[in-house]
This record gives C-alpha cells, sequence and structure tokens, in this order.
C-alpha cells in the first residue's frame, strides 16, 4: 500500500513556508508523495483566480521529484470541500494510506468541518504549528489534545502529528501586506514566484 500526503489550501500566494510544511513531512513519515490541492473556492475566504494560485504553486513545486500538484478541484461546482478532495484522490490512487497536511489554526476547526467527523478518520493528520502567534510546541500539542478529545466525545478517533518544521514566522497575509505597501518579498517566496507577482500585478491593489 501506497503512502501519500495531501497538502491543501488556497496558497494565495505560495512561501516558503508551505515548501518546508512539505518537506519536512517527507522525512517525518514514510510518505512518498506530497500532493498539492488548490482549492478552486474555498469556503471561507476570498483569494486571488485560480489560475494564478496554481500557476505560482507549479513555479514554486515543478523541480521537487516528490510534489505534485493536482487539478481535483478544477471542475468542481460550489463550495471546495475537504471530504470531496479526499473521495476524489482516493478514486485516482486507489490502495493508499492517506495523511493530511494542515495548519494548527485549521485542524482546531475540524470538528466543525463539513463532513468532519467522517473525514477525521478518513486520514492520518500532520499538523504544522502556528508559529505566528508565539505558541509554543507544547502549547501546540495541547489544542491538538483537544480537537482530539472533543471528537473522541462524539465517538470519532483521530491520528496525528505535529510536524517539527523550522520556525519560519512567514504567511500569505504577510506577503499580500508587503505587497499592498511596496515593500519587498525578496526571499519570502521562491524567486519564480516573485517574478510572476510582479509581471501579473497580483496583491497590489
Amino acid at each position: 500500500m501506497q503512502q501519500l500526503a495531501i497538502f491543501g489550501g488556497t496558497f494565495d500566494p505560495i512561501h516558503w513556508g508551505h515548501l518546508l510544511i512539505a518537506e519536512t513531512a517527507l522525512h517525518q513519515v514514510p510518505v512518498e508523495q506530497i500532493i498539492w490541492v488548490p482549492s478552486l473556492n474555498p469556503p471561507h475566504k476570498q483569494a486571488a483566480a485560480f489560475e494564478h494560485r496554481l500557476e505560482m504553486l507549479k513555479l514554486a513545486t515543478n523541480d521537487h521529484p516528490r510534489f505534485t500538484v493536482s487539478l481535483v478541484e478544477l471542475n468542481r461546482p460550489g463550495t471546495s470541500y475537504a471530504i470531496n478532495t479526499l473521495i476524489n484522490l482516493s478514486a485516482a490512487y486507489p490502495n493508499t494510506h492517506w495523511y493530511w497536511i494542515v495548519g494548527l489554526d485549521a485542524f482546531q476547526t475540524l470538528p466543525r468541518w463539513y463532513c468532519g467527523h467522517e473525514l477525521a478518520q478518513m486520514c492520518d493528520w500532520l499538523i504544522a504549528p502556528r508559529l505566528l502567534g508565539g505558541e509554543t510546541i507544547a502549547q501546540s500539542q495541547l489544542i491538538c489534545k483537544q480537537v482530539e478529545q472533543q471528537l473522541k466525545n462524539q465517538s470519532v478517533s483521530i491520528k496525528w502529528q505535529l510536524l517539527h518544521i523550522p520556525l519560519v514566522g512567514v504567511s500569505s497575509s504577510l506577503i499580500r501586506q508587503l505587497i499592498r505597501e511596496r515593500q519587498s518579498i525578496r526571499y519570502l517566496v521562491v524567486e519564480p514566484v516573485r517574478l510572476y507577482i510582479t509581471a501579473h500585478n497580483l496583491y497590489s491593489k
């Protein structure tokens, strides 16, 4: 049975923090490949056009042999829900043990996701600690255990582990803010992504 990890998100834009998380997952758990899934219509966010986010994702990941960008969301009508993504990918990659890479903020809300209780048991969860809020690893673990207990109270089991990533205080929202303020984003994103953002005048308004 192959072991694959899904890394879903808006990636608006993709930055070095995302890449570090994915690389850490490859070395911390026995996954053969990371499947990046840019969401077409994220349920709670306004984002740049899908084609721009997709192109930046490809530019940032195309030189890594174990990174794949999936277009599973491309023809999905309506809101992008995680459980549909996993069901579709399971059909495309049969006989797979799945991991799901997610940030701590999103993992905290998992019990409230659409079909979150079913999804919780369909894969193992790899959680990227929240670094911008100043939480310690111990605090991040405590938050994860609270989510686990919350689900357990509703007879739902879940397997999770924290990713041991280097401390990188970068986020997509910070990058968008810097661009609006006409500040440099060099070294926060890979250079082809920076050039793409400049060429297409993204986030400047």
